[in-house]
């Protein structure tokens, strides 16, 4: 069952993670702030991506904005600076982990550890949802190359080692990090 064609590819995936939470009746202002941003914001259970960074919502009215890493607190304070009141900044780039996995056994891998219905029907490119997996929170988004994972960070070596170990028989291939922009279809700088 392993090789090339079966295989499994993990890696980490650095990025900055900033949750921006609208407040009541301020989603559209959330939206406008977003794309002068040059950011477009996920409609409830989706991914989107514009230039080189991403947006994933599991929750009405909330999202996580991935971008590439900056100095510690530069993404949120980017974001609160532009926020006037719109919505609530909160960065969680220490809070969580974020995991590439990518190759066809993938789907068949995740669906061992959680509830949702990973086939392509169900979940396709450009889908996010929150789940538990091997007893820990875990976001999954969808992207055409293959599937980003979301986790808290203090949690984040259990859910590896478990992948590590789940994955052996598909044929992993450990992979350096990924690039966020290379996720997004561009090129990394």
């Amino acid at each position: 069952m392993s090789g090339p064609d079966s295989g499994i590819t993990l890696a980490s995936c650095p990025a900055d993670i900033v949750e921006l939470a609208a407040f009541r009746d301020r989603t559209a202002d959330l939206e406008q702030l977003a794309d002068g941003q040059l950011v477009t914001l996920a409609g409830s259970g989706g991914v989107a991506t514009r230039g080189g960074r991403l947006t994933l919502s599991v929750r009405p009215g909330r999202w996580l904005a991935l971008s590439p890493p900056a100095p510690p607190g530069a993404s949120a304070a980017l974001w609160h600076a532009a926020a006037s009141g719109r919505c609530a900044v909160v960065d969680l780039s220490a809070a969580l982990a974020v995991f590439y996995l990518s190759g066809p056994a993938v789907r068949e891998l995740l669906a061992r550890a959680c509830r949702l219905d990973l086939d392509p029907a169900a979940f396709p490119a450009g889908r996010a949802a929150a789940t538990m997996m091997v007893q820990v929170p875990a976001i999954l988004a969808q992207l055409t190359p293959g599937t980003l994972l979301l986790t808290p960070a203090t949690t984040a070596q259990h859910l590896r080692e478990w992948l590590v170990a789940t994955a052996q028989p598909f044929g992993l291939a450990p992979a350096p990090a990924v690039a966020l922009s290379e996720l997004c279809g561009e090129s990394s700088t």
